[in-house]
């Protein structure tokens, strides 16, 4: 009878459990699918979170990038003005050396100039205090130019009457003359004057015309600076004949100022409108008979 009652509970028992299982199961399957719907939520919002991080990131790298760019263009055209700069720089540094080039030769040359006129000036004054008496009694001036001398010797003092060979007299004051241009770098010209009057038949004979006559007087004179040591190749014999008169050829004092012989000293470089236009006539003077 027991096992009857055993039996009977366990049949009214069974459905019981089985509504208690199927509610435990329902409980897990409500649980289970509460647990994945906050799971897939919470793994949206997260994926959500990243992808709102990752697309501020692209727009921050966005805008870094273009930031990149301007400093970019901006650092190209900075290099661009630094490139113009150094190369305006390079240039103006060039004008500077060449200025400065130019200013050293100018400076040079002027230094040059200014030893010149003091070379010059000495051989003035030393020729007026060597040749004082001569310079006192009128016979010889000289003249400072701007840039040489000019010595005017008359022809008396160097020269008898009609003749190209030099007075003893005349030879020593040209040595003198000679030994104060030696120190000089100037040309030394020599020019020959005469007066207008024809020659006589005796010269005319021996010389043809004044011209002659002069060109041969200026010729001695550049022999004899010769022989004292004065380059040759500084030397010049010019014959102006009775065409560059200092005074009348009317009177006879005129006559005899104008047969005279001027020595120029002359720079070696000089401008073309203070060049002496007169060609040079230097015949080959015979020596004179006795």
């Amino acid at each position: 009878m027991w096992e009857r009652s055993m039996k009977h509970c366990n049949r009214r028992s069974r459905p019981r459990r089985s509504a208690s299982l199927a509610f435990a199961g329902l409980l897990v399957l409500l649980a289970a699918a509460c647990v994945t719907r906050g799971t897939h939520e919470e793994v949206v919002g997260s994926l959500e979170a990243e992808n709102a991080r990752l697309e501020q990131r692209i727009v921050d790298l966005e805008r870094s990038n273009r930031a990149l760019g301007d400093e970019r263009v901006q650092l190209i055209s900075d290099m661009e003005d630094l490139r113009q700069t150094r190369e305006a720089l390079a240039r103006d540094v060039e004008k500077l050396e060449k200025s400065k080039t130019l200013l050293t030769a100018h400076l040079r040359e002027r230094e040059e100039q200014v030893s010149k006129l003091s070379r010059l000036q000495s051989t003035y004054e030393g020729l007026v205090a060597d040749l004082e008496a001569e310079v006192a009694s009128g016979q010889i001036q000289i003249e400072q130019l701007r840039e040489g001398l000019r010595l005017n010797l008359q022809q008396e003092i160097l020269f008898p009457s009609g003749a190209v060979t030099l007075d003893p007299r005349g030879a020593a004051v040209l040595k003198k003359v000679a030994a104060k241009l030696r120190g000089t770098d100037h040309r030394v010209e020599v020019q020959g004057h005469s007066d207008n009057v024809p020659l006589s038949r005796s010269l005319a004979a021996r010389w043809g015309t004044n011209w002659e006559l002069a060109a041969a007087r200026a010729s001695q004179v550049v022999r004899l600076f010769e022989e004292q040591q004065i380059d040759p190749r500084r030397l010049t014999a010019v014959s102006y004949g009775p065409y560059a008169p200092l005074e009348s050829n009317d009177t006879a004092e005129g006559r005899a100022r104008n047969r005279r012989i001027e020595i120029r000293l002359v720079p070696v470089r000089v401008p073309e409108s203070d060049a002496m236009s007169v060609p040079a006539v230097v015949p080959d003077a015979p020596a004179e008979t006795p």
